[in-house]
């Protein structure tokens, strides 16, 4: 029997639906709003609310945008015969907290797991070919996590991106295997970035 109320009880299931987020730590945040000030509250429910609203993916790389293009994509300041391609709009955020990369990126939201279902047709692995037939980029950096599966995406890629006529190169083993990028720290990402190697 909980010793909440049904209407806390509701937020804390809520809560504890959000990746990362268990039972414990939801009980925490629940309490937390609880202990706001109504404008708090009715601030952060806007702002989820707004986020919901307003933005989308980005028409070009699918990162997270406001608007048609991300902000990166919207950037002609960078290089554009660069591009990074990273599983989910997490792993770039981490990939740009270092500061080196300059190029363009291409999310795949996903990685080739077969045992889950997820082909090639359900990742933007279409999207972006035709960005490659288009011209323009002369290398795509796989910055897949160095997984079963981001390993087998990246194979998968360069078998279909090499005949186009791009080089193609895997972003160094800085990162440990097994691990996510968007955890890994600004000095191994620049390493991983800094001794990619063709594949």
């Amino acid at each position: 029997m909980s010793t909440y109320t049904p209407t806390v009880e509701d937020l804390i299931d809520k809560l504890a639906k959000l990746p990362g987020i268990g039972k414990k730590t939801a009980v925490r945040l629940a309490l937390h709003i609880l202990r706001s000030s109504p404008d708090d509250a009715q601030a952060l429910a806007r702002s989820i609310l707004r986020v919901k609203e307003r933005i989308g993916f980005c028409r070009t790389c699918f990162n997270i945008a406001e608007g048609e293009e991300c902000t990166i994509c919207r950037n002609y300041q960078r290089d554009r015969s660069l591009l990074c391609v990273v599983e989910e709009p997490s792993d770039l955020m981490a990939i740009e907290a270092t500061g080196v990369f300059k190029g363009l990126y291409h999310v795949l939201h996903g990685v080739i797991a077969p045992l889950d279902g997820i082909g090639p047709q359900e990742l933007k692995i279409a999207e972006l070919l035709d960005r490659l037939q288009q011209g323009g980029v002369a290398e795509v950096i796989l910055a897949t996590n160095p997984t079963v599966e981001g390993d087998a995406t990246s194979l998968y890629l360069a078998k279909i991106i090499k005949p186009l006529g791009i080089t193609v190169t895997r972003i160094a083993q800085g990162i440990p295997a097994g691990g996510d990028i968007e955890y890994v720290d600004s000095k191994t990402m620049t390493r991983s970035l800094e001794g990619r190697r063709e594949v």
